[in-house]
């Protein structure tokens, strides 16, 4: 049976780590999410007080304190030097900082190595803001995700509730459409759409139907997985 690459790209809260997931796990593939490697250099930089504007001090942190997956029976979860630090990624500080930190080229550059490794051999699903463009360019699927600014703050806002995280719905709106902008327009991989991706609006959709989407695609583009 032949192991493709799914790659899933589109902006925050557009449901690209839940569907990926999802889709990981029906398909028996690696999941990979490559927004939690960015978050974690953010968490480290914040950690060790290191500027978010020092390039050379993040690539520093990225190859002194390694990053990795672990699934367990509650999800993946991500650990730095051994250390589980998947509820502190998500804090409001590093989701603030982390498209600062994630347009620097030479930090993408280190992150994108480590990437595409893990998804040079296929049999993985890998999620993220330049997947289809530049991490994973051949993927044989390339979805990208999108939603309007309200329905992705409220699923945020919903998601931050459930976690505990205080939480501001006029302000997680305001900073979501601050992080659109910043991540289309940044020098470095901006976010945009491949053009060999299938463009799928999740906007009043549940997660399952956005993941039977994307697997009417694989099927469509002749894949049996």
């Amino acid at each position: 049976m032949t192991k493709i690459s799914i790659a899933i790209d589109g902006p925050a809260s557009s449901g690209k780590s839940t569907v990926a997931k999802i889709l990981a796990k029906d398909f028996q593939y690696i999941y990979t999410d490559t927004g939690a490697m960015y978050r974690a250099v953010t968490y480290l930089a914040i950690k060790h007080q290191i500027s978010f504007a020092d390039e050379a001090g993040l690539v520093t942190l990225i190859k002194e304190n390694p990053i990795s997956f672990q699934q367990q029976v509650d999800g993946q979860h991500v650990f730095i030097s051994g250390q589980d630090v998947t509820a502190e990624i998500r804090q409001p500080d590093v989701t603030k900082a982390v498209s600062e930190v994630s347009a620097h080229g030479k930090v993408r550059e280190e992150l994108v190595a480590i990437q595409q490794q893990i998804g040079e051999n296929g049999g993985v699903v890998m999620d993220g803001r330049d997947i289809g463009t530049a991490v994973l360019p051949h993927a044989e699927v390339k979805i990208f995700l999108v939603a309007s600014v309200s329905e992705r703050a409220q699923r945020r806002y919903k998601e931050n509730q459930e976690k505990g995280i205080p939480t501001d719905l006029e302000t997680l709106t305001k900073e979501i459409q601050e992080r659109d902008h910043y991540d289309s327009t940044r020098e470095i991989s901006p976010l945009k759409q491949a053009e060999d991706a299938v463009r799928i609006d999740t906007t009043g959709k549940s997660i399952l139907e956005v993941v039977a989407m994307i697997k009417n695609v694989v099927s469509e583009k002749g894949y049996q997985l």
